[in-house]
């Protein structure tokens, strides 16, 4: 596999708390969920991750999309954002229920998912697998502010950065109620997903099972 040169500074710290369940709901299929503040590196390492796997990447924000038939942005502004945490926590209810048909799944959260209660009791229910990414917010500040420029778009959260900070401070207490947590602070994606792969002792799939596949 041809090795990407993407970054997302240090040695890796990874703390081990993995979390199982004997609930009804968990699933039957294999699958980790990636969440953490924006520009953690959640889409690029998951790509990297269903690349290494041959399991499926999917985003939960483009699937929310294609519910609504809506951007994202566009839902806050036009509905607010209870509406957009409605959508998102059925987007989620529907993705858990496609991974107990026995998928395997690779799953960004968007930065403020994972923070919702409702949403981290499914997840705990499930019994899945949640890797917290982790990173310096400057280093988050830095790059959520190219990824806006490079794409043209506005991000209304890079107008301050007081803002950005204390908003970091208060989701990142409640990332850590992760299973996992992995450092991405200055370090290539291929690095952060090699030891996801290792630390987690995943398996490549050879033929994927395409029920309820996005592509």
């Amino acid at each position: 596999m041809q090795k990407r040169s993407g970054r997302v500074g240090a040695t890796a710290r990874t703390h081990a708390r993995v979390s199982s369940s004997g609930n009804k709901s968990a699933v039957s299929g294999s699958a980790i969920f990636l969440v953490g503040f924006m520009g953690a590196g959640k889409s690029s390492v998951g790509r990297a991750l269903g690349q290494r796997l041959n399991w499926v990447f999917e985003d939960l924000d483009d699937r929310i999309e294609r519910r609504a038939s809506s951007k994202v942005a566009d839902i806050f502004r036009d509905s607010g954002e209870p509406e957009f945490r409605r959508a998102e926590h059925e987007a989620l209810r529907e993705v858990l229920q496609e991974l107990r048909g026995g998928v395997s799944r690779i799953v960004a959260l968007g930065g403020g998912a994972f923070v919702q209660a409702k949403n981290a009791k499914l997840l705990r229910d499930a019994g899945v697998t949640t890797l917290f990414l982790d990173a310096p917010v400057e280093e988050l500040w830095d790059r959520c502010c190219r990824q806006a420029g490079e794409l043209g778009a506005e991000r209304p959260l890079l107008r301050r950065k007081d803002q950005f900070r204390e908003l970091h401070l208060i989701r990142r207490k409640k990332y850590s109620g992760a299973s996992l947590r992995f450092e991405t602070g200055g370090r290539a994606v291929d690095a952060i997903a090699d030891e996801i792969v290792q630390k987690l002792k995943l398996k490549r799939i050879e033929i994927r099972r395409e029920e309820g596949e996005v592509e």
